[in-house]
């Protein structure tokens, strides 16, 4: 009987531990794709920009690449980790070549000027919870970490939209943007606090943050803003 509990113990112990090894390369999956589809998605939102200023090739590459690739380079760099697209140059060959398929297919065409809000929304969402699920991998404290995954999400927009010579989205009197992201990144972290499944809580905050955003540009949701009284 000792020795049946034993085995018993030992079986149990190797199932949990192949059941973490599991969910553990499911996470880091979603991080590696998510994080390359953010890379994607702004840098199109860095041509569509850059397009509305006529910049020429060179000028919406360099535009296309910065919003790509920004907001995790500083991330990066305050957590003191090796920069994403320098470890892995896949990330940037992925924002080079989404600058130019980009650039060629939609140049010359009547596009909306609010067109690039939608992929906008989609990369702050994707890139918030990327950023805030490496912070706490990094060991980040809770808050910290969520407020790196705000500046991994907004910061390439940032950039941006200095770039192309305009006020960036983050400090406009509008529709929710830092405060959907940092929500988002909070929902995170506090399913991963309730022992939720990562995977399962990286999907709810990248609802979030979309579903927030998105109402926000749907129905006008501000926060309130600084007026002195007359």
């Amino acid at each position: 009987m000792p020795a049946a509990l034993i085995l018993e113990i030992l079986a149990h112990r190797d199932r949990a531990a192949s059941a973490l090894s599991l969910e553990e390369n499911a996470m880091e999956n979603l991080l590696y794709w998510a994080g390359m589809l953010a890379v994607a998605v702004n840098a199109l939102t860095g041509v569509l920009d850059a397009g509305r200023k006529h910049m020429d090739l060179i000028g919406v590459m360099m535009v296309g690449a910065a919003t790509a690739l920004g907001g995790g380079t500083v991330r990066d760099v305050l957590l003191q980790r090796p920069v994403f697209w320098i470890s892995d140059q896949v990330y940037l060959i992925v924002a080079l070549a989404t600058t130019l398929v980009v650039f060629f297919a939609v140049r010359g065409l009547r596009l909306p000027p609010r067109l690039f809000l939608i992929p906008d929304a989609l990369g702050l969402a994707l890139f918030t919870i990327v950023g805030t699920q490496i912070a706490l991998e990094w060991h980040a404290p809770w808050l910290v970490a969520s407020l790196l995954g705000v500046i991994t999400g907004v910061v390439g927009g940032v950039l941006r939209d200095v770039l192309c010579n305009e006020v960036p989205l983050i400090f406009v009197r509008g529709e929710l943007y830092a405060s959907a992201a940092w929500t988002g990144a909070l929902v995170l972290v506090g399913l991963q606090a309730l022992a939720v499944s990562p995977v399962i809580a990286a999907w709810a905050g990248m609802a979030t943050v979309l579903g927030v955003r998105l109402a926000a540009m749907a129905f006008r949701l501000t926060l309130p803003t600084y007026s002195e009284r007359k």
